[in-house]
């Protein structure tokens, strides 16, 4: 998984609210509820699609996010983040890379930070109505950053009835897309501050290389 797949990935959270017309309305009422979460866990499948590249791939993953913490599983990484301290765990090669995120790269990887800092990093716009790949209603919205960004626009479909985020795609500045579907979720998990950091003594194997 690249370093920009997993900055986007908590981009989840931002249209998980009740039903509204209002983009601003939508997102204010986002973080909200993140707030007032005590933890979440959702289940995903990520499609990326590099043109550039010539790469093309889907995978499935759970995240859990509680206050500025996460830890994203996947089927060839798990990375902790403690709010400081980010551990990337490679499964096949059992390599640990332990980084401190930039403030900047803290904008994609903590919701409550984008959140709370959207109204100045981007130009947030209501669409319309669509419906769903489940033949269900559904609000579109768009985010586009106001400065320099390596994402040019993000396009978030919110189910009507439930207000929950059904399909994101992010297209970056070169075109790339990495589309996001939830198939489940939680809340109140409540996860301990442990949980949220790398455990030296469930990976004995595991060669730790520090990049900060």
């Amino acid at each position: 998984m690249t370093r920009k797949i997993l900055f986007i990935l908590p981009f989840i959270l931002l249209a998980w609210v009740a039903s509204a017309q209002n983009a601003t309305e939508i997102l204010d009422k986002a973080a909200q509820f993140y707030e007032n979460s005590n933890g979440i866990k959702a289940k995903f499948s990520l499609h990326t699609s590099i043109p550039q590249q010539g790469v093309a791939e889907s995978f499935e993953g759970i995240v859990n996010m509680r206050d500025d913490k996460f830890k994203l599983e996947t089927p060839d990484m798990i990375t902790w983040y403690d709010g400081s301290t980010q551990w990337a765990y490679v499964l096949r090669t059992e390599e640990v890379n332990v980084s401190t995120p930039t403030g900047e790269e803290l904008q994609f990887t903590n919701p409550a930070l984008l959140l709370r800092s959207y109204k100045k990093g981007f130009k947030v716009s209501y669409k319309g109505e669509s419906t769903t790949r489940q033949a269900k209603a559904a609000y579109d919205i768009t985010l586009i950053p106001k400065g320099r960004s390596d994402i040019r626009i993000v396009e978030m479909q919110v189910e009507k009835l439930s207000g929950v985020p059904v399909a994101f795609t992010i297209t970056d500045k070169n075109d790339a897309t990495f589309a996001i579907y939830i198939s489940a979720w939680e809340t109140n998990i409540n996860q301990p501050d442990s949980f949220f950091s790398f455990d030296e003594e469930a990976y004995p194997e595991a060669e730790i290389i520090d990049l900060r």
